[in-house]
């Protein structure tokens, strides 16, 4: 009785264990619209596994997490905490891993992926690598990866490079043109 018991509450722990960090991995990455943070999270996977030794939590097959307008899908996501059992990184895979998020009220939703995603909860920056895009209100970047600091807002791009160290790939951006400019000169 007492190992059933015993046994009993360490899988009821576990369970809070994977959950919260879970739900903690998804809220850190959540840094857009203030109401996304108060809705409730939704976290689907085929498995998921906790090693309190290494501070890893892993969620594996199909991964769908998803908070107010921001969603991310990925074959694997792996959170690690540091040893104040916060947040340090959450890595997605896939093929590619994807996500999505309303930044502000007054725009669109702003789209990425890239078969690596890797956030820095430390330092709040986002790096997506291979074959890494992001979308919004009909703008994008594309490259073989791309690092976003949501401290600073900055973004830098990379085309890759090939065995030598070379320049293989290119950096791809599209502007569309301001509906609210007119531009002096030409006119009808």
């Amino acid at each position: 009785m007492h190992n059933t018991n015993q046994h009993s509450r360490t899988l009821s722990f576990m369970k809070h264990v994977i959950l919260g960090v879970g739900l903690s991995a998804f809220s850190v990455m959540s840094f857009a619209l203030p109401s996304d943070r108060n809705q409730p999270i939704s976290l689907l996977a085929d498995r998921a596994t906790y090693n309190e030794k290494t501070g890893l939590t892993t969620y594996s097959g199909n991964v769908v997490i998803e908070q107010g307008t921001m969603k991310l899908n990925a074959a694997s996501i792996v959170a690690q905490l540091n040893s104040k059992k916060q947040i340090s990184t959450i890595t997605a895979t896939g093929s590619p891993a994807k996500f999505q998020q309303q930044l502000e009220t007054n725009r669109g939703i702003a789209r990425g992926e890239g078969q690596k995603i890797v956030y820095n909860a430390e330092t709040g920056i986002l790096n997506l690598s291979g074959n890494a895009s992001l979308y919004q209100d009909g703008a994008s970047i594309r490259g073989a990866n791309l690092k976003y600091s949501m401290n600073k807002g900055d973004i830098e791009v990379s085309g890759g490079s090939n065995a030598n160290g070379g320049s293989k790939g290119r950096v791809q951006m599209i502007i569309p043109p301001s509906a609210t400019k007119s531009f002096p000169g030409a006119k009808d």
